[in-house]
Formats: C-alpha cells, sequence, structure tokens
C-alpha cells in the first residue's frame, strides 16, 4: 500500500487531499515520533521514525494526527482479504504488505498484469486508497520493484530483464540491507548491486558470514523463499512509548498493564489461543530487544501472559539504562475450540 496510514487519514477527511499529513505515535509531543507521513510530507524530509519536534521543524504546515491503530488494522484486514480471494498461496508481510504467488492463476506475466491491475481497481473502489504493485519471479525482486513507481504504481520484471532492473540500483534497495551493512560494504568498494555481483562470493561471506551468502543471492536474484504464510505473521501485538524514560520497574509494570489486557481482549474476541508470548524493549539510546517464552500447551489465560512477561522482565531489571519504549506479542496462534474452556475459569 502508499502512505498507508496517512493515506487512511485522507481517505477520512476529505479536506487533506495533497496536503502534506503526518501520522503521530506516543504520549505527548515530546516524546513521540513520526509513525508514518504522507508523500507530499515527504518533500519536506519528513520520515517515519523521526522525532516529532524535527517533523515540525521541517514541516511546519502539516496535518497531525494520532495514530489510530484500531482503524488502520480494520482496513488492513479488508484489504487483505481481497488480495486472498487472487491466489492459492498468501503471505502477510506486515499491516500494508503482503505476497501474492499467482502461478496457478494466470499462465503469463501480462495476465499477471492483468489481475494486478484489477486488485488495485477493486481496493481504490472499496477502500478509497491506492496501492503499488511489483511483478516478478520472486519475493525479493517483486518487493524491490513495488516501490520503483511509488504511489500507485505496477512494475513488471520478468526473469530476463531481472539483472537490467537490479544492476544499477543501490545497496539499500536490497530488503534488509540498512545503513551499518550499506557502510560496511562500501568500505569494500560495494555501492551498487552490480558492484556485488562483480565482487567474489568469498568476500563478502569472509565479511559477513552467512548474511554474505544472502547479500551474494538476492544481488544476483536469486530467492527461492515460497509464498507461504508463517506462524509468526500470525499474532496479535502491541507497543507504547513511555510518558519519560525510566528503570522504574513499578512504572514499567504499570505501563504494560493495558497493553496486555488489550492484546488479550484481541485474542479473546478473535476467538484464538495462543502459545507463544513475548516482549519488546527499546532502550534510551534505540537499542532494540526482544524476547518471548513458547508454553508447552496453547492457553487463553491472561494471567498467564502477565506471569510470563513479568518473568522475561527479570532479566533487564539489573540493566542500567533507562527504558524509553515497551511491548508485548502473542504468537503461536490457532483458533479456539467451541467446548475449550479458557483456563482462566480455573486460576
Amino acid at each position: 500500500m502508499d502512505s498507508f496510514y496517512a493515506s487512511i487519514e485522507k481517505r477520512e477527511n476529505s479536506n487533506l487531499e495533497y496536503q502534506p499529513v503526518i501520522v503521530v505515535q506516543g504520549p505527548k509531543e515530546g516524546r513521540s515520533v513520526v509513525a508514518a507521513c504522507s508523500y507530499e510530507a515527504r518533500k519536506y524530509g519528513v520520515r517515519s521514525g523521526m522525532p516529532l519536534q524535527t517533523a515540525k521543524k521541517l514541516c511546519p504546515d502539516a496535518t497531525y494526527k494520532d495514530a489510530n491503530h484500531d482503524l488502520y488494522e480494520e482496513t488492513s484486514s479488508r484489504i487483505m482479504d481481497i488480495l486472498r480471494k487472487h491466489t492459492d498461496k498468501f503471505e502477510k508481510v506486515s499491516i500494508d504488505e503482503a505476497y501474492l504467488d499467482v502461478t496457478s492463476r494466470v499462465n503469463n506475466y501480462k495476465e499477471a498484469e492483468k489481475m494486478s491491475r484489477k486488485i488495485k481497481q477493486i481496493i481504490k473502489r472499496k477502500e478509497k486508497l491506492t496501492s503499488s504493485i511489483g511483478i516478478a519471479p520472486n519475493k525479493t525482486i517483486a518487493k524491490i520493484a513495488s516501490a520503483n513507481q511509488k504511489p500507485d504504481g505496477i512494475t513488471i520484471v520478468t526473469p530476463e530483464k531481472a539483472k537490467i532492473f537490479l544492476n544499477p540500483l543501490p545497496v539499500e534497495k536490497l530488503p534488509g540491507v540498512g545503513k551499518k551493512t550499506a557502510q560496511e560494504l562500501r568500505k569494500l568498494g560495494i555501492k551498487t548491486i552490480l558492484d556485488i555481483i562483480e565482487k567474489p562470493k568469498v568476500t563478502l561471506v569472509e565479511r559477513f558470514g552467512k548474511n554474505g551468502v544472502w547479500i551474494w543471492n538476492i544481488a544476483n536474484g536469486i530467492d527461492e523463499t515460497p509464498v507461504e504464510e508463517s506462524e509468526d505473521v500470525k499474532s496479535r501485538s502491541r507497543e507504547i512509548t513511555l510518558e519519560e524514560d525510566t528503570n522504574n520497574w513499578m512504572t514499567i509494570y504499570k505501563a504494560l498493564n493495558p497493553i496486555i489486557v488489550d492484546v488479550h481482549r484481541r485474542t479473546e474476541d478473535e476467538n484464538l489461543l495462543f502459545r507463544t508470548i513475548g516482549i519488546t524493549l527499546t532502550f534510551e539510546d534505540f537499542q532494540k530487544i526482544t524476547r518471548s517464552k513458547t508454553l508447552q500447551k496453547h492457553t487463553s489465560s491472561n494471567q498467564i501472559i502477565q506471569e510470563n512477561v513479568r518473568q522475561l522482565l527479570k532479566e533487564f531489571q539489573q540493566e542500567p539504562k533507562k527504558i524509553r519504549h515497551v511491548g508485548v506479542r502473542l504468537s503461536n496462534l490457532k483458533p479456539k475450540e467451541v467446548d475449550e474452556p479458557s483456563l482462566d475459569k480455573y486460576i
């Protein structure tokens, strides 16, 4: 999807069309960050993850909206349902991104393009939102292609044109290659995807280990990972930024309680059991850590979430750094049987 959160806010208020819109996440201005921004705001240099105060300096005349995650998730659910109807193999990657393997539905790239335009039209008609699609022989190239003509574009990369498409692109265009990896690649004289191809694979392996094999393969358009909806995608989570950085654990537990209640309520509303409980912590220096515990059996118990979250947090109670951001995640989900009782009734 194209600038998903900001586009939904524009849809909800027609007066915002063609205006810079910035969606904000956080408890108060001094602690808030940009969750998403429209393409108009991006022209001023605003980017996701940027502190709100910085965004306001760059684009003071933008419209600022608090993130409405319930609205975004409801919209995403309807869009994903549309996508699922057009494929036998579906993989949701995030709230606004998915892979479709349409091999069994079309005979060639021309037919795939026709299907893509139909999907875009349905989403536009039903949700009043634009989307961008990449059509390619594998997931990696399709992902890169989907960002090639945003917003509202379609990019087709056939197998014979894959290298022509990939070679001139900067290494940052490869999924998973962030700033640090790009900097390390530049130390090896690598700036473009073509530069990676021209390096012996062993050079990348010596520097990056197993990741070097992966970088070399995707630069060469090699990606055999199948399209399939993973267990990790089937999860329910929520995160918040604390009012202020703290290592007061009573304050942290108090902040986590409504999060736990919310994610538990969502699994109950959807009649789901969970088996894995996870936490996310972001420290004052923006270091991010996740921990999880997989139970022996699936459950629907809120108390079990509480107990395991506290247990997972114990590892960090001697950590001198303050915590900025916390989250809870329930995964490894499955539908609750009709006659399967909640453990809460017996605790």
